[in-house]
């Protein structure tokens, strides 16, 4: 039987302090929220007890911060999509901020299974004046643990709309695009950091953070696969090609930890959650 399960945060500044509200519907919690920064960011860790998705499956999450509260979300383990016997299983987010609100959108890795009918959709709806950070990691398969993604198919949507509109389809099957020289040339990782702001980055703001990103990326193990580039005014991204999760994750990591001080001027603290 399909498990459905919806979450809504609804993030609000009070008094100096960004606080969470929330409801749910079926397995999908968030956890206590913490301040290991002081009270302006509110730390949360969403959790799906089941731990992953197979066919017929929706997680749909919600996210709504208003005026000067800043949230930090992340997961504790990756998602995973497991083999499906037909049905879709889908994973839809839609995350919305006032204005002069902060969002920061880190959920760990998702991992494709082999045999998965996967669908993964982010759209982000920005006010003028707000900003968000955030991420998504994709792992075809488990190659470490000799369980390649052989069979299946998975779509990607990423929206800020009427500003960026990234979709993707990748097929198992499909070796052109898999290993392929100008597709993902065996890599098994595909990950993106994106900073999105409400209206356009004044030039010397943006071109730091470029600059802030390709010195990170030079100096890294990944250098001839990575890259940031930015699409629009509003848009900064980081593109990453990797043989497993581990080192796209941490060098998304390392040019967020350069990217809070530049642009948010504050410090690259990472959620404790990472560390265990």
């Amino acid at each position: 039987m399909p498990w459905h399960a919806a979450l809504a945060l609804d993030y609000q500044q009070e008094s100096g302090t960004t606080v969470v509200r929330h409801t749910h519907t079926g397995p999908l919690r968030v956890l206590q929220s913490l301040y290991p920064e002081g009270q302006a960011v509110c730390h949360n860790v969403l959790v799906h007890p089941p731990g992953g998705l197979v066919g017929g499956d929706t997680l749909d999450i919600k996210v709504h911060v208003a005026a000067q509260a800043h949230g930090l979300i992340t997961t504790p383990g990756a998602t995973r999509f497991y083999r499906s016997e037909g049905e879709i299983a889908l994973q839809s987010t839609r995350l919305s901020l006032e204005p002069n609100a902060r969002l920061e959108w880190l959920p760990l890795e998702a991992i494709l299974y082999s045999g998965c009918l996967a669908e993964n959709r982010l759209t982000m709806e920005l006010a003028p004046t707000a900003e968000l950070m955030g991420w998504d990691v994709t792992a075809l398969g488990l190659p470490s643990a000799s369980q390649p993604f052989v069979h299946g198919h998975f779509r990607q949507h990423i929206e800020v709309p009427g500003v960026w509109l990234e979709r993707g389809t990748l097929d198992a099957t499909d070796a052109r695009l898999l290993d392929g020289p100008v597709g993902l040339a065996g890599h098994r990782c595909l990950a993106s950091l994106f900073f999105v702001a409400g209206s356009p980055l004044e030039r010397k703001r943006l071109q730091a953070a470029l600059d802030g990103a390709r010195e990170v990326i030079s100096a890294h193990a990944l250098a001839a696969t990575a890259g940031v580039t930015s699409p629009n005014p509003q848009v900064i991204i980081v593109r990453v090609l990797a043989p497993v999760v581990e080192p796209a994750m941490e060098l998304l990591r390392t040019v967020r930890a350069v990217w809070r001080p530049q642009l948010w001027n504050i410090a690259g603290t990472s959620p404790r959650i990472w560390a265990m």
